[in-house]
């Protein structure tokens, strides 16, 4: 039973990731159909990623009221329907409406799953949920491209993405009973307990793993947003080659998860994070080289595979570090530290890219590197010291 609920969960996580990659493809058609102005297409994101960090932090007392499984079940139905609203909007003002609930179930399913799984399965699944969340940002840009060459347009690209997330949220509704056995079995979601934001920000180690998430999601989005215009800008690389560079990037992001998942069997979720702290700094020093753009290739692959198992392992430690009793309330709390990485630090990194140059791309993503470093040490340390509970 727990094999098949995991299955349906790993479902579920393909589920999250197929919006998050949606609209980037589809914004220069519906831009160019609406007539707006190409920048309007941030204010769209950013509305996202407020609704997640909003539900991430709401996250620990809808699950304490309702529990996972009905949590995710609904919120799936929420991100399904919002696709759906998408793909009839003709005007700026219901894309935006749109976005706030997109994001507020994103947030709610990236928690609570986080969460379930850190509680009731290992660390090898946690670094595999987070590879079938690769699956859904890679296949919806897939369906996206296959829309756009057709005659059903942009529009019909968010229906297939409707259509897909709506079949995973009736699978999760009619698998609710298995939710309730594991949990019963092993009591541990009964027995949460929410916590303040405000008593958890008193916590030196939980802001210390807030700031890991923030450090880490922000090279990640800014590599990936970003690094095509470092390497076309500051190393002259073509566009079309920059293009294929990222991918070995994302793909580097992929096996890093990947391996992380298979090494999990031996080494600790810590030695895997120093694992991968080691290679991304080793990658980040490459980056300040004059490297031809075969080695710049690689540096960004090896960028993704040592950031990659960064956020799976540290936030499978949750229950471990923090308590199984107030897990999902660091967790949530975690989520949303973590979309803040993603919203504010690649925009800042854009403006720089402007304003001084493109060439700051390493000196950006070495900065939050000794931050991370930092953050894990300080971490490790009050760890060691601190006495559990509040």
């Amino acid at each position: 039973m727990a094999t098949l609920l995991l299955f349906i969960i790993f479902i579920d996580f393909i589920g999250l990731g197929i919006p998050d990659s949606l609209f980037g493809p589809a914004w220069p058609a519906i831009y160019s159909e609406m007539s707006l102005p190409v920048s309007l297409g941030s204010i769209v994101s950013l509305i996202n990623t407020g609704g997640t960090v909003i539900s991430s932090l709401m996250s620990a007392r809808l699950i304490k009221r309702f529990g996972t499984a009905k949590v995710t079940a609904f919120s799936t139905v929420v991100t399904a329907t919002a696709l759906l609203g998408f793909s009839f909007s003709h005007e700026f003002i219901f894309l935006c409406l749109l976005s706030l609930p997109l994001g507020l179930g994103g947030g709610a399913i990236d928690s609570a799953l986080n969460n379930y799984v850190s509680l009731h399965y290992k660390a090898t699944h946690m670094n595999f949920l987070h590879c079938f969340y690769g699956i859904g940002v890679s296949v919806s840009p897939y369906f996206m491209s296959l829309a756009l060459a057709g005659a059903g347009g942009w529009r019909f690209g968010y229906r297939l993405a409707f259509f897909v997330q709506i079949c995973i949220a009736a699978l999760t509704v009619l698998t609710l009973p298995l939710w309730g056995r594991v949990a019963e079995k092993s009591g541990e979601e009964a027995e949460q307990r929410t916590v303040p934001l405000s008593a958890l920000a008193r916590r030196r180690t939980v802001r210390m793993t807030w700031l890991m998430f923030i450090c880490s999601c922000a090279i990640e989005c800014t590599a990936g947003i970003w690094g095509s215009t470092f390497l076309v800008e500051a190393k002259g690389i073509s566009a079309e080659s920059a293009a294929n560079i990222i991918m070995f990037y994302y793909m580097g992001m992929a096996c890093g998860r990947f391996l992380s998942g298979v090494l999990a069997s031996k080494l600790s979720p810590w030695r895997i994070i120093y694992l991968g702290v080691g290679v991304l700094t080793a990658a980040v020093a490459l980056l300040f080289a004059p490297l031809s753009a075969p080695f710049t290739a690689l540096a960004l692959f090896l960028v993704g595979l040592g950031n990659g198992p960064v956020f799976p392992n540290l936030t499978h430690l949750t229950p471990i570090n923090f308590g199984k009793d107030i897990s999902g309330s660091v967790m949530g709390s975690q989520m949303a530290a973590a979309y803040i990485g993603i919203m504010i630090f690649p925009p800042i990194y854009g403006i720089m890219a402007q304003t001084l140059t493109p060439a700051v791309f390493p000196f950006y993503l070495a900065l939050f590197l000794v931050l991370m470093i930092l953050a894990m040490i300080m971490l490790l340390r009050g760890l060691k010291n601190e006495k559990s509970g509040f």
